[in-house]
């Protein structure tokens, strides 16, 4: 048994100085490396009216990101199918099947990706709501199933796609639904951590096998900041811990450059929510993210990794990955310390 899978989740940062042209060139850059390094999946984050992320129109990005890489898998982490009617993402996933065949995954949140306000004005001509994302999901599923005969609403494109169907969540909400219906579940771990391991428990113990998956498959989401030594990851870290401050105080930003001293700059209520939402993170050398990633792995018995990081210099954002890379490459069979 190799290693773990590990994947990528990019939030397609858009950085103070930058802009989003900018970010989608990174993307891509990023994308071909992982690629090379060896990650299996390469994620891209539906957010709205948020200044640091460029990921918006997310099947664009997703594309953007496919036509430029070759096998590894692309998809969305993930389209928040509230904001859409079901027909209109089986179309668009459907045209990525057909342009990048086999390699194109859908995860579905039931949050809305961004503040109320901004929920309203996306979701104006929809009927429906958030308390309808169970029935959305399998109308959407019902989208990319072979034709029937008599079926009157089909997607052209769409039917047949296979189109790999995840269900998203940082609650136990998610968990309960995505085991029902016998689809992978991805855990967003990396800033929702608190129902980790109640959520990972529900959705085995629940879990359906189903034609898409037999047995139950959890990916959980993790802030990773790698870099040569402790003290740099900790440097480093300050982009997304101020970014988290910004986003919580309901300013959200472009993703700053580090500072030092950041935290000797925070009340304690913003170091306890910190020390909240990065309570999974790996922050440090190769030696402690090997470390942290492995009492992880150890803990939840995770089937898959998705790593995030969000740092400001695009070079060391690379680095990041690949020192992850070759973490990875450390951890022996089954993901663990060999």
């Amino acid at each position: 048994m190799s290693a773990i899978p590990f994947s990528v989740l990019d939030l397609a940062p858009i950085v103070q100085g930058g802009d989003a042209a900018q970010a989608f060139r990174n993307a891509l850059d990023l994308a071909r490396h992982a690629e090379r390094w060896g990650f299996a999946r390469y994620w891209l984050a539906e957010h709205h009216n948020m200044p640091g992320i460029a990921s918006a129109a997310t099947s664009l990005a997703i594309s953007h990101v496919a036509a430029g890489t070759s096998s590894i898998r692309v998809g969305a982490g993930g389209i928040m199918l509230p904001n859409h009617a079901p027909l209109v993402i089986a179309e668009q996933f459907g045209t990525l099947d057909a342009l990048y065949p086999g390699r194109i995954d859908l995860g579905l949140g039931r949050a809305p990706g961004t503040d109320p306000l901004t929920a309203r004005a996306l979701r104006r001509t929809l009927v429906g709501d958030v308390d309808r994302f169970p029935e959305d999901v399998a109308e959407l599923m019902d989208y990319f199933r072979p034709l029937r005969p008599g079926q009157r609403v089909r997607a052209f494109p769409g039917a047949g796609a296979k189109v790999a169907i995840w269900i998203l969540g940082s609650s136990l909400y998610g968990a309960e639904l995505a085991a029902s219906m016998g689809l992978p579940y991805a855990f967003a771990s990396h800033f929702a951590p608190r129902l980790l391991m109640p959520a990972i428990e529900i959705y085995r113990r629940n879990f359906r096998p189903s034609e898409a998956l037999a047995r139950p498959h959890v990916m959980l989401g993790v802030n990773v900041v790698a870099a040569g030594n402790d003290a740099e990851a900790d440097f480093l870290l300050t982009s997304l811990q101020q970014a988290f401050v910004n986003l919580r105080s309901g300013h959200p930003t472009a993703l700053p450059p580090p500072v030092e001293g950041f935290a000797a700059s925070l009340t304690a209520e913003q170091a306890a929510m910190l020390d909240d939402v990065l309570a999974c993170a790996a922050i440090g050398s190769a030696e402690t993210v090997h470390r942290r990633l492995s009492a992880l792995i150890a803990r939840t018995g995770a089937d898959e990794l998705v790593l995030t990081s969000q740092i400001h210099d695009h070079g060391a954002r690379l680095r990041s990955f690949e020192i992850a890379a070759e973490v990875r490459a450390g951890l022996g069979p089954g993901g663990r310390e060999p």
